[in-house]
């Protein structure tokens, strides 16, 4: 028998890492049976997204492949297709944003999740506040948006000892 094919060395680090980030080691109760990628409108939007083959990478602790530029991660839709569909209630989804939050950590954001980050830092809101969001909530008979207290989301933000926003 031939030693041709590389050995491959898990990256027991990382999946500790994402477990203390995601309800503990939901990852290494995934038996690959292909369930999450049945359904998923990434998957079938863009071949280079597959939840199943990110659980795969996600098992053998491939960091490398999954936390660098060009991650498809970012491709995936939050639309939890996935966790609905997975028989070992994994949570696929619960992973990949875990997954994307380490990505952003490490300063690999798309610019429109740049965007999102920067302007719930100023406003406490993932969308601006805008008088179109008032007029559409008044047409429903919906109160007005309270005030967000952003001081507290600072704080909150904020690392020990820092005056500025932590990403």
């Amino acid at each position: 028998m031939s030693d041709d094919k590389p050995v491959l060395l898990v990256d027991f680090a990382f999946r500790r890492e994402l477990a203390r980030k995601v309800e503990g080691n939901l990852a290494s109760f995934c038996y690959q049976c292909g369930a999450c990628a049945g359904d998923c409108p990434a998957a079938a939007y863009d071949p280079a997204f597959n939840p199943r083959q990110i659980m795969l990478q996600v098992l053998y602790g491939d960091a490398e492949s999954l936390l660098g530029p060009g991650s498809p991660l970012w491709l995936c839709t939050n639309c939890y297709s996935c966790h609905e569909r997975c028989p070992q209630e994994v949570k696929p989804v619960e992973v990949i944003i875990s997954l994307k939050n380490m990505l952003a950590d490490r300063g690999f954001a798309p610019a429109a999740a740049e965007r999102v980050i920067e302007t719930f830092e100023s406003t406490g809101r993932t969308v601006p506040p805008s008088p179109a969001i008032d007029k559409q909530r008044a047409k429903f008979g919906l109160p007005p948006l309270p005030e967000v207290p952003i001081e507290e989301i600072a704080a909150i933000l904020r690392p020990d000892g820092e005056n500025g926003a932590a990403r």
